[in-house]
């Protein structure tokens, strides 16, 4: 007698489908965490840039912005000084401005301004009221011509800091250094105005960015 069939064996439980992964979660924009995210945080850094810059702002400006902030690279801090350095006014004053309208907008730019002039012209008038007699003694006249020679020093250590920066510029290293050879004759030998050394060797500047971005487009 044949053996009788043997059950259907139960059919295999259908695999589930694996679960969708996780969606990634999404980086932060490119520059998102080198800005300023509000205008009372570029009003205090703008402030306390001001407050440091005793003998001149522009060497601190460099290292507050470009190296401890990093709201800039050194190449755009070079753009940003040229273009304020050929727009009336102080520089360090179209530096605030550019860099807050940047940011945001014309609600930026009044920041920024604020923050490099209000409090400092607050002290500057204070301490003049209360000290004209203090102000005027051969002492302090004299450690103030030794702040002269401090604010020389800072300058000079933001030009050889800005240097590296040359690499990169369109013109190249050398005919950079070499149309800052150009100024710095021609301010210290020569003598000549600004107005025309910036017309002259900054057109020259020009003409020569110009050309070799040309090239490099071919």
């Amino acid at each position: 007698m044949a053996p009788p069939p043997s059950p259907p064996s139960p059919p295999a439980p259908a695999e589930s489908a694996p679960a969708d992964p996780a969606p990634p979660e999404p980086s932060p924009a490119p520059g998102d965490a080198a800005s300023p995210q509000s205008v009372g945080e570029l009003f205090w850094a703008f402030n306390r840039l001001a407050l440091q810059g005793f003998g001149g702002v522009l060497a601190v400006a460099q290292r507050e912005l470009v190296e401890r902030l990093g709201w800039m690279s050194r190449e755009e801090f070079v753009e940003t000084l040229a273009v304020a350095q050929v727009l009336p006014g102080p520089n360090i004053v179209n530096i605030s401005l550019m860099i807050g309208d940047r940011f945001f907008g014309m609600r930026g730019a009044m920041a920024a301004l604020a923050g490099m002039m209000v409090v400092p012209a607050i002290i500057v008038l204070t301490l003049a009221a209360l000290s004209t007699t203090w102000l005027a003694s051969p002492r302090m006249t004299g450690a103030l011509r030794g702040m002269g020679a401090v604010s020389a020093g800072l300058i000079l250590a933001t030009g050889l800091k800005l240097l590296p920066s040359l690499r990169k510029n369109p013109v190249g290293l050398w005919p950079g250094l070499a149309l800052a050879s150009l100024v710095f004759g021609a301010t210290v030998w020569l003598k000549l105005p600004l107005f025309w050394i910036v017309l002259s060797v900054g057109g020259l500047g020009m003409a020569l960015a110009l050309i070799a971005l040309r090239r490099s487009r071919r």
